[in-house]
């Protein structure tokens, strides 16, 4: 058809459909590659700065930063402030949005970022108002640490202004970077308190619940003091109370004829399904429901070393994110006392506070683990219903502190939140009976907090390193300590509270004044142990002391003791130690733990149980014959045993527990970490009065077991059984915060998911996200023969060569030096 008009040929309605749309796709197109260029350019804009030049106002003199090829910056100065300044400037850059979500989730403001997402972990830790804490200590500093810290402050957000624009994830989140304030670094080491201590008091108060609903003898035996996995530093394992007799507690005849509860959902702690939502900023949460959130640290004394030279090992246990928590640096200024020897530190820093973490100042190198003493405690208060607002203290009635806690909510009107607080600290939910409870707890401690900003960058002995450690703001931790000379001990980094009245194992009322926390340990009163006879020392999260040195530190909720008592074996199998011994020792993967289970599966699929059974027939093959006695990712036998195990404990605690249940439903049996000890002893002994009467004997309990093993590891899977390996059930997922609320292209900021061996059991920790955050070797003064392992990288920018290039040789567990490398980058920095 002709059109006139036009003088062409009329378009059909069909014809004119279809320009419409090549039209709109073009527009789309264009867009898209629009969006994408801008996109990339405001990360390139984002990028930090290599080389060249950049004013940093401030400065006494100018500072010069080479990083190497992995991105460790070697930053040399005047003076320690400069040097401070500098680390500020260089972690703003690198690390920005790791510092906020750190200072945040101490504050609880993450909503104010994130949203109403994270609402309610902003609740959990507002009622702790740490922001206040912070601004306490703050106002309690001495003038030199003061200083210290106003100068990173300055540096951090010269770095933060110095960039474009900001990092991508406040694109993503549609967000404006707040700068940075002093007291938003001690926001940073209190967000360590809520990761590495408990928040809400949970194991105290499933002791609690055990001490006042089971008989004493039962309470003794579910609440074990220790176990024949136990290897202390001082004293002997502590051993497992027997099994209390039907007489005291015959449970199968209590309940029978009830019907039976409810199976407990199966808890998959922090594996990888866990960690898929999006926005997923909770780590602390992850980490403590892993129940074996901790590190290992050892070290052997120089007569036991080719060159004399004392070495110290740590890898610290944390939930991986990428980027990885801690940033590598080497800091170094001048040296009054020596101008041709600087002062120098080498280690990890952690992002938001100038001090180094662990490493070496040359002089002496020490590492941690989380100690799991007592930290805190439940007070149950006295209260009266004709006076709702006032509770019971020593000098008499006194008012509840009162405060609206207002959370910002990104998106959404504010959020408020009313807390009440005590003299001792913030009130709890009430417990299961209905009592008021506060939370005395050490991070509450503001003068504790303002001890020392840098307490041990100039110690030259074992004997300077304890007496600063002794008495710190911080998270309580197993110091382990070597100097040049050859020497090593172990202390306490942290204050420790001096109770009065009780041990600190449950709920009591202080209203009296015969209870409660008469100050701090003094230096004196610090266990130590300096130069042990054996040349050795370990930790790993368990038990170390005993008798009046562990009534000090009290008892928290000690691990098991399988990593320290594997960890102390290898230790004394050999009489000569290198870097390189105490790094397999970091990698062993050992199947110790769960040799015993095995054995267990063994003896109870009988002939008889696996008679015209395959699958039972398969699954003892595998156990029998495919077990390598390592964790190993390729193992279906470890992970068929380990799952065992689990599923046996479970049923166990479902039952045995099940009248702490019926009292708390807030009940969990698993606050208790040593519960192995008594789950292992009612397995192997089988005492039919504490048998679940759904069974008639434990074999019969055991067998189903194994039964429902089998069948979970085949749910939704094809193959065989002998398919189902350990990385399958406990894979890798180091992840971004928001790799998984970003469409199409999240899952690339995350690090690849690749098998690895390792268990919570084994010394090389691996269990979903959580891992070694860093592997460090060394030997103070000798560091260019140490070892430094970290996963991911320096950088938390996905365009930067140091995103994630310390990945590999972290997953390969190379021997990777200790000191940075040769310089590849150099910026200087100017007044």
């Amino acid at each position: 058809m002709h059109d006139r008009r036009t003088g062409g040929a009329r378009l059909t309605p069909v014809r004119r459909l279809g320009r419409i749309l090549a039209f709109t796709v073009a527009i789309l197109l264009v867009a898209a590659v629009g969006a994408g260029l801008w996109a990339r350019s405001q990360l390139r804009a984002s990028l930090p700065q290599l080389d060249g030049r950049r004013q940093l106002p401030g400065l006494s003199a100018p500072v010069d930063v080479s990083r190497d090829a992995l991105g460790v910056p070697t930053i040399r100065g005047r003076n320690r402030e400069d040097v401070a300044r500098a680390t500020g400037f260089l972690h703003a850059q690198d690390r920005y949005f790791q510092m906020d979500l750190a200072r945040r989730r101490a504050a609880g403001e993450l909503a104010a970022l994130v949203g109403a997402r994270a609402l309610p972990v902003d609740r959990e830790v507002r009622i702790h108002r740490f922001r206040a804490v912070a601004r306490r200590a703050l106002s309690l500093f001495s003038s030199q640490d003061a200083a210290l810290l106003n100068a990173y402050t300055a540096g951090v957000n010269a770095g933060l202004a110095a960039m474009s624009a900001p990092s991508f994830e406040y694109l993503v989140l549609r967000q404006t970077p707040a700068p940075w304030t002093p007291e938003d670094s001690l926001l940073v080491v209190l967000s360590m308190f809520v990761t590495l201590q408990e928040n809400d008091g949970d194991y105290e108060s499933a002791l609690g619940t055990m001490h006042e609903v089971l008989p004493a003898p039962m309470y003794g035996f579910l609440a074990p003091q220790g176990s024949e996995w136990d290897a202390p530093l001082v004293g002997e394992p502590f051993a497992v109370a027997p099994i209390p007799g039907p007489d005291v507690y015959d449970l199968r005849a209590r309940r029978a004829g009830r019907p039976a509860r409810p199976r407990l959902p199966r808890s998959t702690l922090s594996r990888s399904d866990e960690l898929s939502t999006p926005w997923s900023l909770d780590a602390a949460r992850s980490e403590r429901d892993a129940g074996a959130l901790g590190s290992n640290n050892f070290a052997v004394a120089g007569r036991l070393t080719g060159d004399g030279g004392a070495l110290v090992a740590n890898d610290m246990h944390l939930t991986i994110r990428v980027p990885n928590i801690w940033y590598r640096a080497s800091l170094q200024w001048s040296n009054a006392d020596d101008a041709s020897t600087p002062n120098q530190l080498i280690g990890v820093t952690l992002p938001g506070v100038p001090t180094l973490v662990v490493g070496s100042n040359t002089h002496v190198a020490w590492g941690f683990t989380n100690s799991y003493a007592d930290w805190n405690d439940i007070v149950l208060l006295e209260t009266d219903r004709a006076q709702p607002n006032q509770y019971r203290t020593p000098q008499g009635w006194r008012e509840f502190e009162q405060y609206d806690e207002v959370i910002k909510v990104a998106g959404e009107a504010d959020d408020h939140l009313p807390v009440r607080w005590t003299i001792w600290g913030p009130v709890m939910e009430q417990d299961y009976k209905g009592r008021e409870r506060a939370y005395r707890w050490v991070a509450h401690s503001a003068e504790r907090l303002a001890v020392s900003l840098i307490p041990l960058e100039g110690a030259r002995t074992i004997e300077e390193v304890m007496d600063a450690a002794n008495g710190l703001g911080t998270p309580g931790q197993n110091l382990v300590v070597a100097d040049r000379t050859g020497r090593i001990g172990w202390s306490i980094y942290g204050s420790i509270p001096r109770r009065v009245g009780f041990d600190g194992q449950l709920p009591y009322s202080w209203a009296d004044g015969t209870r409660g926390w008469d100050g701090w340990l003094t230096d004196t009163d610090y266990p130590r142990i300096v130069d042990p006879e054996s040349g050795r020392l370990w930790t790993a999260n368990t038990r170390v002391v005993n008798g009046s040195a562990l009534a000090a530190l009290g008892d928290g909720g000690y691990e098991i003791g399988s990593r320290a008592r594997i960890i102390r074996d290898r230790l004394f199998s050999k009489e000569k130690f290198g870097p390189r011994d105490l790094l397999a020792i970091q990698l062993d993967t050992g199947a110790d733990f769960l040799a015993r289970w095995r054995e267990l599966i063994l003896r109870t699929l009988t002939p008889d149980r696996i008679a015209g059974n395959d699958a039972r027939m398969q699954f003892q093959d595998i156990v029998a014959n495919g077990w390598s006695g390592q964790a190993a990712a390729d193992s279906a036998a470890y992970r068929l045993t380990r799952n065992f195990r689990d599923i046996v404990s479970e049923r166990i605690i479902e039952f045995v527990l099940s009248e702490c249940v019926d009292a708390d439903p807030a009940f969990d049996y698993t606050a208790i970490r040593r519960r192995e000890a008594s789950l292992w002893t009612l397995a192997s002994e089988q005492p039919q009065h504490l048998l679940d009467p759904q069974y008639a004997t434990w074999g019969e309990l055991l067998a189903s077991a194994v039964d429902e093993t089998i069948a979970q590891a085949m749910s939704g899977h094809s193959g065989t059984l002998r398919d189902r390996v350990w990385s399958e059930f406990n894979p890798v997922a180091y992840r971004h915060p928001l790799s998984a609320g970003i469409p199409l292209v999240g899952r690339l900021l995350d690090m690849p998911s690749v098998p690895l061996p390792g268990d919570l059991y084994t010394p090389r920790m691996h269990w979903g996200a959580v891992a070694a955050s860093e592997r460090m070797v060394v030997s103070p003064g000798r560091e260019a023969e140490g070892i430094m392992q970290m996963p991911t990288g320096q950088s938390g920018h996905p365009m930067s060569p140091f995103y994630a290039n310390s990945h590999a040789a972290w997953i390969a567990g190379d021997a990777a030096p200790f000191l940075p490398g040769p310089a590849a980058y150099t910026l200087t920095l100017t007044p």
